[in-house]
């Protein structure tokens, strides 16, 4: 089937017809509610560590392929996404979360917040790799996929922490917010100094060889996968995020490389993360759409319908205020915030910890990532040309 996508890949691009939309559907065919030739459990290891190892690699070549040209001429809005849009939809998810699904506890409806809060650069791709959408947009779009995993990485924890009784140190809400931003940096700061140190001494190591001409061509792909493997693997041994080790790890190995070797070096851990994607879409289609689909109700799927909409193009909206934007822009921008991979590797974790209500945060969650595949499948090509001609109109 990958080889199949591979060989209609230009064409489908052209449709509604996404590589995840494909895949899912594959997955469903092939799992025990239909065919019955793929058996994998939600608690699967298979299932978390590949889509785990799958984030970690899309988040250090996204991050390694920034156009930092480009990029430096608009940091405002990325800034403003993260800071000020991620908090405010993880608010807004939990107050909708409350009113919709009242059977979730409180910390139970903010971590199903917190997984649906980050974004999917991979399935956005259709729009951030789209030529027609002026390139700083898209540029903004990829940074902002690629740190707010990572960044909700430590909330996930840390709510987990104190949801399974884990922190049994807390007392009060003093000690839970001290816990909680202990475990904040923590997390944040072992993957920040994992990932500037593999990205630097790799960038500087690859220097060094590359000036003694020691590099062999058809080695140099593997470069860049290696390095991702090793931040990401390092960091998590070391009790850190090894989702923002990737990324800064990419982005420092980016900004100490020239294109033209750059481009080279990637070619390897593009093609390995897009593949490992589709697997990932292969198994959340056998083993967790027919399970939602057992378990699903009007609320998750009300839940899902405003998680894509409302509670991700209002923060948008409000945490882009003062920049200057049209509303076409800021609509962009907020539509375009796909759920995929790294809700998928966040929700594994919530089921992971048995909570009283993990099933209905696995049924919502998963809902709204197959609500997110296709909608943004249907909508990513015509959305983006008329986005961008419309910006070109308006720019002359």
């Amino acid at each position: 089937m990958i080889f199949a996508y591979c060989l209609l890949s230009r064409r489908l691009s052209r449709t509604a017809v996404s590589g995840p939309l494909v895949f899912v559907a594959l997955g469903l065919v092939l799992g025990p509610a239909n065919l019955g030739w793929l058996n994998i459990s939600l608690d699967s290891a298979l299932l978390r560590r590949l889509a785990e190892i799958t984030l970690g690699l899309v988040l250090f070549t996204d991050a390694a392929a920034l156009d930092w040209a480009v990029l430096r001429n608009s940091a405002r809005l990325p800034m403003r996404l993260l800071l000020l849009g991620l908090p405010l939809s993880i608010l807004m998810g939990f107050v909708v979360a409350r009113l919709i699904l009242p059977e979730l506890g409180l910390i139970e409806a903010v971590l199903l917040a917190v997984v649906l809060a980050p974004t999917d650069a991979a399935l956005g791709e259709a729009v951030t790799t789209n030529l027609e959408v002026p390139e700083a947009i898209r540029e903004d779009l990829n940074v902002e996929s690629g740190l707010n995993d990572g960044i909700c990485v430590p909330m996930l924890l840390c709510f987990l922490g104190i949801s399974t009784g884990h922190l049994d140190q807390i007392n009060g809400p003093k000690d839970a917010l001290q816990s909680f931003g202990q475990l904040l940096v923590s997390e944040i700061g072992i993957g920040l100094v994992i990932g500037a140190f593999i990205g630097l001494l790799g960038s500087w190591l690859r220097d060094q060889a590359e000036q003694r001409k020691w590099i062999a061509e058809d080695w140099r792909p593997l470069i860049t996968v290696a390095l991702a493997l090793s931040a990401y693997t390092l960091a998590q041994t070391l009790h850190g995020s090894g989702f923002i080790s990737c990324f800064i790890a990419g982005l420092l190995y980016g900004i100490c490389s020239r294109k033209e070797l750059k481009d080279g070096e990637m070619v390897a851990s593009l093609a390995m993360g897009d593949m490992l994607a589709l697997l990932t879409w292969v198994l959340f289609g056998s083993a967790m759409v027919p399970d939602a689909w057992s378990n699903i109700t009007v609320a998750s799927v009300v839940y899902g319908a405003l998680s894509l909409t409302l509670v991700r193009i209002v923060p948008v909206a409000l945490a882009t205020s003062g920049l200057g934007l049209d509303h076409w822009t800021k609509l962009f921008v907020g539509w375009f915030g796909p759920r995929g991979l790294a809700s998928i590797v966040f929700v594994v974790m919530v089921v992971d910890a048995a909570l009283p209500n993990a099933q209905a945060i696995l049924t919502t969650t998963t809902v709204t990532i197959v609500l997110s595949v296709i909608a943004h499948g249907i909508t990513a090509n015509r959305f983006s040309m008329f986005y961008g001609r419309w910006e070109r109109s308006h720019a002359g």
